[in-house]
């Protein structure tokens, strides 16, 4: 059975472990997807991740 590479990852947490998955996926060639929230903007997974996208805008994480 043949499998296809990972290329992205969607990582949709927020916390110490995203940051970690985000770091192994950057040692595998890997791409990286954040979802955040409005009141998230600002949280670290955002920024570390390849691309971010605003999800659920006006609703509590």
């Amino acid at each position: 059975m043949n499998y296809a590479p990972i290329k992205s990852l969607l990582i949709a947490n927020r916390s110490e472990i995203s940051i970690r998955v985000m770091r192994a996926a950057a040692e595998m060639n890997i791409r990286t997807v954040a979802i955040y929230s409005k009141e998230d903007r600002l949280a670290l997974h955002r920024f570390k991740a390849d691309e971010s996208y605003l999800v659920g805008e006006g609703k509590k994480p």
